[in-house]
């Protein structure tokens, strides 16, 4: 049995398309493996610490070897807490809307916070980064409302899988799979779309144990 946390990256609530294909994702999860211990991360939620001035110069002291002192020190435990809570699990799934051709700012946040020294990576200086998030899988839900691929550049372009997929390798998962539906506004026939969209995300839940 394996502990499963969404990771909901969408602030549109019951709106969101990729906050839906999770829904079904996880239903058919819970409907294949019952016992799965699954738990939501809504990252607009209010708990995600801020990584600004002291988390920096926390993750620039543990670097050096040295230990984070007063105000640094405090915000080093609020990312050290966060990390806990994501390490805790072994199944990860992110719902991750399209903004900007990248991803919402806030997984960005949460990327940040989350991956220091000792945590999700570390490093040698003769052999560079080790992912430390090993063992562990991962199902990506991606979404776009204009962005679609065999589309011209005017209908922008796709940094939002490439850079999650990258820092979840880096970070040593090295086992993602994804669903996409793109795109899902700018389109004559969305709800076909939809519907594959969906039907995969029921065939990977199946498969994600």
């Amino acid at each position: 049995m394996h502990d499963v946390l969404h990771i909901s990256a969408s602030p549109r609530g019951p709106r969101s398309e990729s906050r839906a294909l999770a829904a079904t994702f996880l239903d058919t999860l819970r409907e294949v493996s019952p016992d799965t211990r699954i738990e939501e991360f809504d990252l607009w939620d209010g708990t995600l610490p801020a990584f600004g001035p002291d988390a920096a110069a926390a993750k620039m002291a543990v670097f050096a070897g040295e230990q984070p002192a007063g105000e640094a020190a405090r915000a080093w435990e609020a990312a050290r807490e966060t990390f806990r809570r994501f390490n805790s699990f072994d199944r990860y799934v992110f719902s991750v809307p399209m903004w900007n051709a990248g991803v919402p700012y806030i997984l960005k946040q949460f990327i940040d916070v989350v991956s220091q020294p000792g945590m999700v990576f570390g490093f040698d200086p003769v052999e560079g980064y080790r992912g430390l998030l090993t063992g562990k899988r991962a199902a990506v839900i991606y979404t776009s409302a204009v962005y679609g691929p065999g589309r011209g550049p005017a209908f922008g372009s796709d940094f939002q899988a490439p850079y999650v997929e990258d820092w979840l390798r880096w970070a040593g998962v090295d086992d993602v799979r994804s669903v996409h539906f793109r795109p899902n506004l700018a389109t004559a026939d969305a709800e076909s779309g939809r519907r594959l969209a969906h039907a995969q995300a029921r065939d990977l839940a199946k498969a994600f144990r």
